[in-house]
């Protein structure tokens, strides 16, 4: 009897023993699902999509391809690049002959494919395809981004009208309430498609998701803004990247013999040094031309009467010739030139070399930076739309740097104040508000002698 009551009792324990390896065992088993999926095996510990991404820097035609097959590949791809750098220049010229409206579209395209191009690359590194909502979810965040920044242009801009309007007023007024409220709804969404053994996997993602939004989204509305002060803060910007690109390539290709920087190996110090002197000279030429014309330099305005925008204005004194004295150490050559000390120069071509000499030093850097992170996943190009030169991002790396750094200056140097955002607003306010602002301004202006209220 105590012979089987030990024996049940050493049964008893060795199935507890056995339970509890079992439970172990579970636990193991779940933390490596938890942790790994079945595609991370065949992704390995390296991450290479050479073979996933297109590349658009070899790409050309197949016309053209038959045409150039006789010559070498170095001097193949110089002429596919230069025939599509030329047919991208002439679109560009057609896109402001069009006007701000078909600029601003251009923008917006832009922006979309180069959010594409970045999400892409980060749906091949984290292969989740098949994950249910991720890939709407990315759209999600880009189209209630887009509705934040551009409703806050078009709040600024076209307040006067949408405060006409019953509906487009309640718009206004709860604009950001209402991008928040969006937000939040993927937010949630977000959690919600949240699936076991690819959390870590959906968190990259939705990190990535987010880093592609700062850096496109967030660009292209201070390319908007840009463009709303004036044309010439676009145009001149835009040309002066694509000139010392296009200039330190040409560089580059026939002097260049000192390396630059290991990140992009085919750039030369001879192609940067080459590329700057090009810039600055092309940006002071470029700006003299362009402000000659108000189409470039007035800001636009939605006119409320003409139910249109317009760019028509009397150029301020920033876009016309202005006398200034030379210092004493010219003084000399000046006056065997010119017949006096002073000189007549516009004052925005300070503004352009400031802007070229950016665009010159710092702006490869964006290119640079994009380099990096090609290398990082082992492609060579972001897609493959414009053949020589890869994707649309391959194009504009360096762009939205530049758009930043014209914001910024023209916030800090410039600040052109709008009467369009003025207007909008004193709208805003409470009617006896506008009263008493009214009051106070009519008294000032009447005060300094601005003003002269007729007798009673």
């Amino acid at each position: 009897m105590a012979d089987l009551r030990k024996r049940a009792t050493n049964n008893k324990a060795t199935d507890v023993d056995t339970e509890t390896e079992n439970e172990g065992a579970n636990q193991d088993s779940d933390t490596n699902l938890d942790l790994d999926s079945e595609d991370d095996k065949s992704l390995g510990n390296k991450v290479d999509l050479s073979n996933t991404i297109p590349s658009g820097t070899d790409k050309a035609p197949e016309l053209l391809d038959a045409t150039l097959s006789s010559l070498p590949p170095k001097w193949r791809n110089w002429v596919i690049r230069g025939i599509f750098t030329w047919v991208m220049i002439f679109g560009f010229a057609l896109m402001i002959y069009a006007g701000p409206l078909a600029l601003m579209l251009v923008v917006l395209a832009v922006q979309v494919k180069c959010f594409a191009e970045i999400i892409n690359i980060g749906y091949a590194v984290y292969k989740i395809h098949g994950l249910p909502w991720f890939r709407s979810l990315s759209w999600y965040f880009l189209i209630t981004s887009n509705y934040f920044f551009y409703g806050e242009s078009l709040v600024d801009y076209f307040g006067v009208v949408d405060n006409r309007t019953e509906f487009l007023r309640a718009l206004v007024k709860y604009h950001r309430f209402i991008s928040f409220s969006l937000y939040i709804g993927g937010f949630v969404w977000f959690v919600l498609s949240l699936v076991k053994r690819y959390y870590m996997k959906q968190f990259s993602l939705f990190a990535w998701t987010h880093v592609a939004l700062l850096i496109v989204v967030t660009q292209s509305y201070l390319i908007i803004r840009n463009i709303f002060q004036g044309l010439i803060w676009f145009i001149v910007p835009v040309s002066m990247i694509v000139c010392n690109d296009v200039m330190a390539y040409m560089f580059g290709f026939f002097f260049g013999r000192t390396p630059l920087i290991k990140l992009s190996p085919k750039k030369t110090w001879e192609g940067f040094i080459g590329g700057g002197f090009a810039t600055v000279i092309f940006g002071l030429m470029i700006s003299y031309v362009l402000c000659q014309y108000p189409f470039f330099v007035c800001p636009i305005e939605f006119k409320e009467e003409l139910g249109r925008m317009t760019l028509d204005c009397e150029p301020s004194p920033l876009f016309r010739p202005q006398e200034y004295t030379v210092p004493a150490t010219l003084a000399p050559v000046v006056r065997m030139v010119t017949g006096k000390d002073t000189v007549m120069i516009i004052p925005f071509l300070f503004h352009s070399l400031s802007m070229s000499v950016f665009s010159s030093v710092i702006g490869p850097f964006g290119g640079f930076f994009a380099s990096g992170f090609k290398r990082a996943f082992k492609i060579k190009d972001f897609g493959d739309i414009i053949p020589g030169h890869g994707g649309i991002m391959d194009r504009f790396d360096c762009q939205y740097l530049m758009a930043t750094f014209v914001n910024v200056y023209i916030s800090s140097f410039i600040r052109m104040d709008s009467p369009q955002i003025l207007l909008q607003q004193i709208y805003s306010l409470k009617p006896e508000l506008q009263l008493e602002l009214f009051t106070a301004l009519r008294d000032s202006l009447t005060a300094r002698g601005i003003l002269q209220l007729p007798a009673p």
